[in-house]
């Protein structure tokens, strides 16, 4: 008994097509390869972003000139603290009010010598 072959159409005996093969193997590799893409972008943004590993050390240094800053800042808040309190008016200090009397309206006594500083 002899057997028919009957050959389907669209096939290249028994062999795939390289075309269909390759589109086999890019459609198995496409999803692992936009996950190490993304994967890959995350990890090079947290290194070298504005926030990564690498501003750290900027983010120090910048610390440090805010620190001088603040305290320069707060010094001059003490300095103020302390001309308020000698300004209140329940107990202001007279040479105090004096002297911001006369640096603001330029009041002199008649007796005084005025010696311009500048």
């Amino acid at each position: 008994m002899a057997r028919a072959v009957t050959a389907r159409k669209g096939t290249n005996g028994g062999r795939s097509n390289p075309s269909t093969a390759f589109r086999k193997v890019m459609r198995r590799a496409a999803l692992p390869a936009l996950g190490f893409t993304i994967m890959a972008f995350f990890g090079a943004y947290a290194v070298l972003g504005p926030n990564g590993i690498l501003a750290y050390g900027d983010y120090k240094k910048q610390l440090a000139r805010r620190e001088v800053q603040y305290a320069s800042l707060d010094q001059k808040r003490t300095v103020l603290q302390n001309r308020v309190a000698l300004l209140d008016p329940d107990h202001a200090n007279p040479d105090m009010v004096d002297e911001m009397v006369r640096k603001e309206l330029n009041v002199a006594h008649p007796d005084e010598v005025i010696v311009p500083l500048k």
